[in-house]
């Protein structure tokens, strides 16, 4: 029975025959889904691209920006092309400082900002010259005109008032009013109410011998009360140096009465003999009965200052007598004048808080021209630089 159907053994299981059955089914499944996901992590890794081009774009333009800024603040400050125009007479109070400088003329319109003149003050050579002051200045100046005209002390807006030593009240009025746009009524009144000038409780109001000698440069805005208010305020500097109050009373003397002692001092000797004249000054008001001076001062400058004139090198017995009733009149009146009778100055005040050691009771200025004094406890002595004078005055005629 050769036709009849026979089964045939099936063929053993290959890994070919595997892979043909993957090809047509499993496998292209397969394939397909690798082709889909990697679709999906391209679009994925686009949108990091750009989300990361815009966080890039983003601090670029933030750090370009704030370098913008940085270099618009720091590297070109605004400034004024100058020269400026109209008028500003600016303060420089001491212990300013650059900074503060700039902020001041940039509220004023000076400058158009405070870092170009900050960058101007430290560019200058001459910054270490700036001095307190006044100064006159325009409004939109250029930064480093404005520095240059600080810096120089010469452009300095000031009233400047030289008080020489030795000088009453009234004398330093005058000088005043000669070198200041005020009259002499102006300082008048201011004196006649002293209680705004600082002067000391023991003045009593009495402004002789406080005004203190010195060149002041006074600024644009002063004012007759605020002139003589720096003068006293410079009398205590010098009365602190000397520590008057304290040298006061180790002498056994009131701070008032060393300021009186100081003018006659200042009146009557120059130099390295004002403690020795400050010396008889005080002997002879702590020996009132000696038999000699007893009490007497017989300072010349203290009658002139009761005859109302400046000092002279010598008084007759007239003038002497003509103001016999003078509490200044030391050649009538024992003791101290009641006040100062001029401005003592620096030397003065601090001879008659540290007087020299000796027991003087005379001295004669021999020599008008060199201020050659001789001290003296003997009269006879004393008697004898009196006649030395007067050969001097015989021949120098001019001097006394």
């Amino acid at each position: 029975m050769t036709d009849e159907y026979e089964p045939v053994e099936d063929a053993p299981h290959t890994a070919e025959d595997d892979g043909g059955i993957l090809g047509t089914g499993a496998a292209a499944y397969e394939s397909g889904h690798r082709r889909r996901r990697k679709r999906r992590s391209l679009r994925s890794c686009l949108a990091v691209l750009i989300a990361l081009a815009i966080v890039v774009g983003g601090f670029y333009f933030v750090v370009t920006w704030g370098i913008g800024k940085v270099r618009d603040q720091f590297g070109s400050a605004e400034d004024y092309a100058g020269p400026g125009r109209g008028n500003v007479t600016y303060q420089v109070v001491s212990g300013a400082t650059a900074g503060s400088i700039g902020r001041d003329l940039k509220a004023a319109g000076v400058v158009a900002s405070v870092d170009a003149f900050v960058e101007a003050a430290n560019a200058s050579p001459d910054w270490s010259n700036l001095q307190a002051g006044y100064f006159a200045l325009k409004k939109e100046m250029a930064a480093d005109d404005v520095v240059e005209i600080l810096v120089d002390p010469a452009n300095m807006v000031t009233d400047r008032v030289t008080i020489p030593e030795g000088l009453r009240v009234v004398e330093i009025v005058d000088i005043l009013a000669k070198k200041t746009k005020y009259k002499k009524s102006d300082f008048e009144k201011v004196l006649a109410k002293p209680d705004s000038l600082g002067l000391p409780d023991y003045a009593e109001g009495n402004p002789e011998g406080y005004l203190f000698p010195a060149t002041y440069d006074f600024g644009p805005d002063a004012t007759p009360e605020t002139m003589l208010t720096a003068m006293v305020t410079r009398w205590r500097q010098a009365a602190e140096d000397a520590d008057l109050e304290a040298a006061a009373a180790e002498l056994g003397y009131t701070p008032a009465e060393l300021m009186t002692v100081a003018s006659l001092v200042q009146a009557e000797g120059r130099g390295s003999d004002m403690p020795k004249i400050a010396r008889v000054i005080y002997n002879r008001v702590e020996n009132p009965d000696n038999g000699i001076t007893n009490g007497l001062l017989q300072v010349d400058a203290s009658v002139n200052y009761a005859l109302d004139r400046s000092t002279i090198a010598r008084l007759t017995q007239a003038e002497i007598d003509s103001v016999a009733d003078s509490p200044y009149n030391t050649y009538k009146q024992t003791g101290l004048p009641p006040t100062p009778i001029e401005a003592p100055g620096d030397e003065a005040i601090a001879a008659a808080a540290h007087p020299a050691d000796g027991d003087w009771l005379f001295y004669v200025t021999v020599n008008l021209k060199t201020g050659e004094t001789k001290f003296t406890d003997d009269y006879q002595e004393f008697l004898s630089f009196k006649q030395e004078l007067q050969e001097y005055c015989d021949t120098q005629s001019d001097r006394c």
